[in-house]
């Protein structure tokens, strides 16, 4: 039973290509390009950088972006920025993963715009590599 669970799991992978999409335990779940996970509205990405880069470039990307109403909460090993952005609600979770290796999740409105938190993360890997 678990090998003909694993063969459909990599047929529909096969056809997908490069995106997929599956539900699990009630909750949705995306790759996309191998870089991207989409998860319950968050999109999560990792970042080769230690936490403190990763946040600046952050808080970059909400002040190039225009983000108001701020809301920063940062912790040692991680923390969240809350903001309004072009009239939708924003959240970004910074979470350090292990050395040089920090992931971002990005939730763009209230079930989660999946282009907008894109543009974002586009943003904060912008800032990232300027540094």
């Amino acid at each position: 039973m678990k090998i003909r669970v694993l063969l459909l799991m990599v047929a529909v992978a096969c056809l997908f290509g490069c995106n997929a999409a599956m539900v699990m335990n009630g909750k949705v779940m995306g790759i996309e390009s191998g870089k991207f996970i989409y998860q319950d509205g968050y999109l999560t990405t990792q970042y080769k950088a230690d936490i403190d880069p990763v946040w600046k470039a952050c808080e970059k990307a909400v002040v190039e972006l225009k983000g108001w109403d701020v809301k920063k909460e940062r912790k040692i090993a991680g923390g969240s920025i809350k903001t309004i952005i072009a009239d939708e609600k924003v959240t970004i979770l910074v979470q350090y993963t292990d050395k040089n290796l920090t992931s971002v999740s990005v939730l763009s409105g209230v079930v989660g715009n999946q282009m907008a938190s894109r543009m974002i993360q586009d943003r904060i890997a912008a800032n990232i590599v300027q540094r």
